[in-house]
């Protein structure tokens, strides 16, 4: 025990003790359905529905990869959904610079009236016919920019973009680079982007994360499954129960057995649509506090 604790009083060392179990109980409340989830996913379909799964995987099987191996649909929707996190990312984070970086001026005349305009979007929208209306009207119905446009900026990461830019590029480098002749623009591609690296990557995490799990924008404006995301076709799995006769090695009329796969298939499905953002996270990581918590400190 560290020395810390043994010189707290005793209501504060109770508080510790009682801090740190409903931590760990709230960490084993979020740890356990990943653990189940993954465990599902590499155990036999019969061990999954009768209850056999509680902790570890039970007759452990690849038959669930396997079978969405075997999906055309998995892989068209995994480049799908790559391809719209990469491209939506993209325009995020520049629109969210470009909007961010002028409302962190001072010198920038009618940025309060443009931050009002900002905010009544967050409490007040057309709604979703005015919006699908809009969508159909600019021509971008079952085509990416569908899945890219109406979700463009969030006010939000403007707002943490903005007073990042704020607390961190000083009046005095602004007014040195403009005696030496720098535009607005070349300051900002040239001085600003390059000291707002853990904003940046805080954002676009974020953007990628909404990206990534996008499906209801896919539901109103895609109709051709060709272009649909990993999410939308999980979506079907989990809910609709849509699992084509291709995922499924045998017999296709062996009812009992399509329900098994289509169990074993929805967690398998869960864990593979998980992995790329596991996988991106550690490499962000570490500018997580610094960029959050910036955002945080000043309106």
């Amino acid at each position: 025990m560290n020395n810390s604790f043994r010189h707290e009083s005793i209501p504060d060392k109770w508080f510790t003790v009682v801090n740190y179990t409903v931590l760990t109980l709230l960490f084993l409340i979020i740890l356990y359905p990943l653990i189940f989830i993954v465990s599902a996913s590499f155990s036999d379909s019969s061990a999954v529905i009768s209850g056999e799964v509680w902790l570890w995987p039970v007759r452990p099987t690849l038959d669930g990869y396997s079978a969405v191996a075997q999906y055309s649909q998995v892989w068209t929707g995994l480049r799908n959904s790559i391809i719209y996190t990469v491209i939506g990312t993209l325009v995020n984070v520049i629109v969210t610079i470009l909007a961010a970086y002028p409302l962190s001026r001072k010198d920038f005349y009618g940025k309060n009236l443009f931050m009002i305009l900002f905010m009544f979007t967050t409490m007040f929208t057309g709604g979703l016919i005015p919006t699908y209306l809009v969508v159909k009207q600019l021509g971008m119905l079952d085509s990416i920019w569908a899945m890219v446009i109406p979700s463009a900026m969030s006010v939000w990461n403007v707002i943490i973009t903005r007073t990042y830019f704020q607390m961190t590029v000083p009046d005095e480098l602004l007014e040195a680079a403009q005696l030496d002749g720098c535009s607005d623009f070349k300051f900002l591609w040239k001085i600003v982007l390059r000291i707002s690296g853990p904003i940046i990557a805080v954002i676009a995490l974020y953007y990628a994360a909404a990206n990534w799990n996008q499906y209801f924008n896919a539901m109103i404006y895609l109709k051709h499954q060709s272009l649909y995301p990993l999410q939308l076709v999980l979506k079907d799995i989990l809910i609709s129960n849509d699992v084509d006769s291709g995922m499924l090695s045998g017999d296709p009329e062996d009812a009992a057995r399509r329900e098994a796969m289509r169990v074993l298939l929805k967690y398998s499905l869960i864990v593979i649509s998980s992995i790329p953002l596991l996988v991106l996270y550690p490499f962000v990581q570490k500018y997580f506090v610094k960029g959050v918590m910036v955002g945080s400190l000043k309106g």
